[in-house]
């Protein structure tokens, strides 16, 4: 089984931060680095691209459709961290997500 990655500072587009992330399957996560809250989690097929679409236009890019998501980490950019942890397929990443879901409270737990 793959392992996560480190926790990393969600870039800021301002300053050409880099994202690290999986270009395939895999499993991200979000968290408030001071205060170490869990913010949101996912599953993606690309999750380099997903993550990107957690920035407001014209910042990110995708469709996710969670105004409220982007809305948040963006103004809370600062103190976001994120860590990714790859898959070989899909069902691999779902069920790994579906174990989030239970282990663990996020401020958006969907």
């Amino acid at each position: 089984m793959e392992k996560w990655s480190t926790w990393k500072s969600f870039p800021n587009p301002h300053l050409r931060g880099r994202l690290t992330a999986p270009v395939g399957y895999g499993v991200y996560q979000l968290r408030n680095k001071d205060t170490k809250e869990l913010i949101l989690f996912g599953r993606a097929s690309n999750v380099a691209s997903r993550l990107c679409s957690l920035l407001p236009i014209p910042f990110g890019k995708g469709t996710r459709r969670s105004e409220v998501k982007k809305q948040y980490v963006f103004l809370n950019l600062e103190s976001i961290e994120y860590r990714t942890i790859a898959f070989d397929t899909q069902i691999e990443a779902v069920t790994f997500e579906r174990s989030l879901r239970k282990k663990f409270n996020h401020i958006f737990n969907t």
